[in-house]
C-alpha cells in the first residue's frame, strides 16, 4: 500500500466499471504491520512446514530475511500469465497457484489475514494423503456480492458432478458425525437434485495441486475469461470452485474445521479477537479488516500487543 508504483497502477485501473466496490476498498490492501507474526507463528507453532511460498506483486518487507532457505519469494509475474497483469483481484491470484515453481502436491493456502496462534500438526490439514475439510451445505442470501460469485462456481460444479451420485458414493464423508449442527442442511437438502454453496470456513485451506490442474483442464476457458478482471467482479469464480471440486471427488477426510478455527470481523468483534489471541483459544484465526472501523489505530495496536504477548521472539524469517 505504501509502494508508489503499486499505488499508481491501482489508481489507473480502479475506475473500471462493473467491479465489486469492496474489491477496491483500502481495507483489502492496507498494511497494519502484523505480517511478521504470521511468520513467527509458523516457526513456533508449525515447525514442520517445509517451504513458505510468499506471494506479492514484487514487494518485500524490509525486515524479511529472503536468505532463509524455507522461504520462496514469488512475484505475480512468476506464475500468472502476463496478459492478466497487473491484477488487484485476489481470486485471479489464487486461480494460478498450481503454477508456482516448487509448490508441493500437498499445500496449505493462507491469506495474509490468517494466523496460526497455537501448536498445530500436519494431521490438522492432511490425513491419509487427503485434505481435511468439512463438506456441509449452507444457504446463502442472493444479495451478497461474495456469495453471488460463489454461485458462479456452483454452476460449474453442477455441470460436472451429479449430486445424488456424489452423496451416494461418499455418504460417510458428507454425513460425518464430527460436523454436528454445521451440517443440518445436508440432511434437509438430501432429496434436492442440485448442489448449493458449501460452508466456507474463512481460514487456512489445504489443497491438492492436482485438483487445480484438473479444474483448469475442465473449465480453463471460463477461468481465463475471468482472469481479465483486475478487481473483484460479479462474474468471478472463487477459490471455492477448487475446494468444492476436491470435495465432490471425495478427495478429502472429514474434519469440522470450526472446532479450532475462528474468523473475527474486526468491525464488530475486535475485543473477542484480542482475547482469543492472548488465550490461544484457537489454532487458527482470521482477522477480517473493514474500512468502517472507527478506532482503527487502537484496534490494531491491541491486536499487535496480543501477538507480541504470544510471539515475542523474532523468527528466522526476520533480520
Amino acid at each position: 500500500m505504501d509502494d508508489p508504483a503499486w499505488k499508481a497502477g491501482f489508481m489507473k485501473y480502479s475506475g473500471v466499471k462493473g467491479i465489486i466496490r469492496n474489491g477496491v476498498s483500502d481495507a483489502r490492501f492496507r498494511d497494519h504491520g502484523l505480517l511478521r507474526y504470521w511468520f513467527r507463528g509458523v516457526e513456533k507453532f508449525a515447525p514442520w512446514v517445509r517451504k513458505v511460498h510468499f506471494v506479492t506483486c514484487g514487494q518485500k518487507p524490509e525486515w524479511l530475511n529472503e536468505n532463509n532457505p524455507k522461504i520462496h519469494l514469488v512475484s505475480h509475474s512468476d506464475y500468472i500469465p502476463d496478459r492478466f497483469l497487473p491484477t488487484y483481484n485476489s481470486v485471479v491470484i489464487e486461480y494460478y497457484l498450481h503454477r508456482i515453481r516448487g509448490l508441493a502436491e500437498h499445500f496449505v493456502y493462507f491469506n495474509d489475514d490468517f494466523f496460526i496462534t497455537d501448536n498445530i500438526d500436519p494431521g490438522r490439514f492432511f490425513r491419509n494423503g487427503l485434505p481435511c475439510d468439512i463438506a456441509a451445505f449452507q444457504y446463502n442470501p442472493s444479495w451478497s456480492q461474495w456469495y453471488g460469485t460463489l454461485r458462479n462456481s456452483i454452476r460449474i460444479i453442477n455441470r460436472h458432478f451429479n449430486k445424488k451420485e456424489v452423496l451416494g458414493q461418499f455418504h460417510n464423508k458428507w454425513f460425518d458425525k464430527s460436523y454436528g449442527s454445521k451440517a443440518w442442511w445436508n440432511y434437509l437438502l438430501k432429496p434436492y437434485g442440485k448442489f448449493i454453496t458449501l460452508r466456507t470456513p474463512h481460514n487456512a485451506q489445504p489443497y491438492l495441486k492436482a485438483t487445480f490442474e484438473e479444474v483448469w483442464k475442465a473449465v480453463g476457458d471460463e477461468l481465463s475469461g475471468a482472469s481479465a478482471n483486475k478487481f473483484r467482479s460479479m462474474d468471478d469464480y472463487t477459490p471455492e470452485l477448487f475446494r468444492t471440486w476436491q470435495i465432490c471427488q471425495g478427495k478429502f477426510e472429514p474434519y469440522n474445521t470450526y472446532l479450532d478455527t475462528k474468523m473475527f470481523p474486526l468491525l464488530l468483534r475486535s475485543r473477542q479477537a484480542v482475547k482469543a489471541i492472548y488465550g490461544r483459544k484457537y489454532k487458527l484465526v482470521c482477522l477480517n479488516d473493514n474500512i468502517h472501523i472507527r478506532n482503527y489505530g487502537e484496534v490494531m495496536n491491541a491486536i499487535k500487543n496480543a501477538f507480541e504477548h504470544i510471539l515475542p521472539e523474532k523468527s528466522s524469517f526476520e533480520y
